[in-house]
């Protein structure tokens, strides 16, 4: 989320800037072109005067105006020695300490200057500064609040779709983001004339979603079929088996036969787990208790201890169950010493072999992945048959390893009333 947030801003912060930059370059021009009509216009004035002034020195009659001087010592001295060549020029300069525009020409090798009041320009300047930076302050602001209100749109609708792709990656395949279609997407061949990007990425994922969905729901039928199938003529190979004279082959035939019937019971397992149909026979249960025979029926070499007991909500069947596979699978995988501890609602399963794989540390466990195939055959059923009752179980599972060394799976229970308020 601080990642789209911060999107948001820079979206806003980008469009505010390039506001303000246009808005600077335009107050600029805007600036250039009213500075030089308006000084334009006094320069044109200060001309006019100069002309005037002219024409009557050179009748030799006085025209009164105190504004003309000849040969003032305030004439700025570029415009002194411009008039000293010959040629008429006009710039800005001070008359007692005020601004003023000075149009100067020679009159008999002296210079004859006008000046008009400047002062009067510099506000208006001023003016139209301050205007245009009014303006440009207010369209930036506009701009701002503008862009912030886009991106917000876009970041908010990349959220949902970024929330919807964690959903689904967390195994909620139904989630869907849900935007409109537009009418001229629903046409085949035909392109939307309006683009947006967001709409179409949040499509693509409904899409991706979609077929991931179609082709998990047609493996696990795939995988129920298979089981189903496979479970009779098992059955029957294991009854014909058993007629099987004494021996070492009978021995290996019902060795391998078994293992393929437990395979098959386990997928069976899966494929209830994964329908969602399998539900919870909740009852109160003593969980040291319901642990210690869980374990005893598992086999020896494990130790139980109980630091804290509690009353949980749980199905003893898939407790066994979850606790069972759990103890094989540290056999299995793992080294004694093998430790179970209870405290509260927490269950933890310990031993002291490798460890777990990290891919399923951090994916959890998965069908027909065991990790390093150097740790020990499986088929990564047990795990995931774990992960199928717990969730049935309402039981939040972890898988971790322990610092020292050795697989860590940590079982939180639930702990409240029944149903009917007992």
């Amino acid at each position: 989320m601080h990642a789209l947030s911060s999107l948001r801003w820079k979206i806003a912060l980008t469009t505010t800037a390039v506001c303000c930059m246009v808005a600077a370059a335009l107050g600029i021009l805007v600036h250039n072109v009213v500075a030089a009509q308006i000084v334009g216009e006094v320069r044109k004035d200060a001309g006019t005067a100069l002309e005037h002034a002219l024409s009557h020195y050179e009748y030799g009659t006085t025209h009164g105006d105190v504004n003309i001087v000849l040969d003032p010592p305030q004439l700025p001295r570029p415009l002194r020695d411009l008039v000293a060549r010959g040629d008429t020029g006009s710039m800005v300069g001070t008359h007692d300490g005020k601004p003023v525009m000075w149009a100067a020409a020679p009159a008999d090798q002296q210079a004859l200057a006008v000046w008009i009041p400047f002062e009067g320009t510099r506000e208006r300047l001023r003016d139209i500064d301050t205007a245009i930076l009014a303006s440009a302050a207010l369209a930036a602001g506009v701009v701002a609040l503008a862009g912030l209100f886009l991106a917000d749109r876009i970041s908010r609708r990349l959220a949902t779709t970024a929330a919807v792709a964690r959903r689904i990656s967390a195994g909620d395949l139904d989630a869907r983001v849900g935007f409109p279609t537009r009418t001229d997407d629903r046409r085949p061949g035909r392109r939307s004339r309006d683009r947006d990007e967001v709409r179409d990425v949040a499509q693509a994922l409904d899409l991706m979603a979609g077929s991931l969905q179609e082709r998990l729901e047609a493996e696990k039928r795939f995988t129920a079929d298979v089981a189903h199938e496979l479970r009779t003529p098992l059955t029957g190979s294991l009854a014909a088996a058993a007629l099987l004279p004494e021996g070492r082959p009978k021995e290996m035939i019902n060795d391998r036969l078994k293992a393929l019937h437990l395979l098959t019971e386990d997928l069976l397992e899966i494929s209830r787990l994964e329908s969602g149909v399998e539900r919870a026979d909740l009852a109160r249960v003593e969980l040291g208790r319901a642990v210690e025979r869980a374990v005893a029926a598992a086999g020896p070499a494990v130790s139980v201890r109980v630091v804290r007991d509690a009353a949980v909500l749980t199905d003893r069947r898939r407790l066994d169950r979850i606790l069972t596979n759990l103890l094989v699978n540290a056999h299995k995988h793992g080294r004694p010493p093998i430790e179970v501890t209870v405290d509260g609602p927490v269950v933890t399963v310990r031993d002291h072999g490798p460890g777990y794989p990290p891919e399923l540390i951090e994916q959890g466990p998965q069908r027909f992945r065991t990790g390093d195939p150097g740790r020990g055959r499986g088929h990564g059923l047990g795990l995931t048959i774990v992960a199928g009752q717990a969730a049935v179980l309402e039981i939040a599972l972890s898988f971790a390893n322990a610092p020292d060394g050795g697989a860590l799976t940590t079982l939180r229970l639930p702990v409240g009333r029944l149903p009917d308020g007992s």
